[in-house]
């Protein structure tokens, strides 16, 4: 797949790009890709992000482990946003330590968190 089948320039150099569980649906994370990012996740099947707060590229599970394997990948209408549909390895998407980041459910005004940590980030992480 070529990257100018998105449209990188209409979205400020960056679409968005949702990683879903190719097994079970489940939504994991969304992230931004600009085109090194996604032509690398192309390249080598495993996926690759652009870190805002960063400002670099992310290969997701570069310090955790836990990776994604892109099984298949779609590119909406629009040519501004990607699915990957990944086989998470590791067990977790979630930089906090959950599966998803969508850990939490919003419930009347608060948020309650409906996932089980995978890992602690602090010991993952020792920044």
């Amino acid at each position: 797949m070529n990257a100018d089948v998105l449209n990188f320039e209409k979205a400020g150099g960056l679409v968005a790009a949702i990683a879903q569980d190719a097994d079970t649906g489940d939504v994991l994370m969304i992230a931004w890709m600009n085109r090194e990012a996604f032509e690398e996740t192309v390249r080598t099947r495993r996926a690759v992000y652009y870190s805002r707060s960063r400002n670099r590229l992310w290969r997701k599970g570069e310090e955790s482990g836990n990776v994604q394997e892109v099984k298949s990948l779609y590119v909406d209408c629009d040519g501004d946003a990607v699915l990957l549909k990944v086989k998470q390895i590791g067990g977790a998407a979630c930089h906090e330590g959950y599966q998803s980041c969508f850990f939490r459910e919003l419930d009347g005004d608060a948020l309650r968190v409906v996932g089980d940590r995978v890992f602690d980030p602090a010991a993952v992480y020792k920044k």
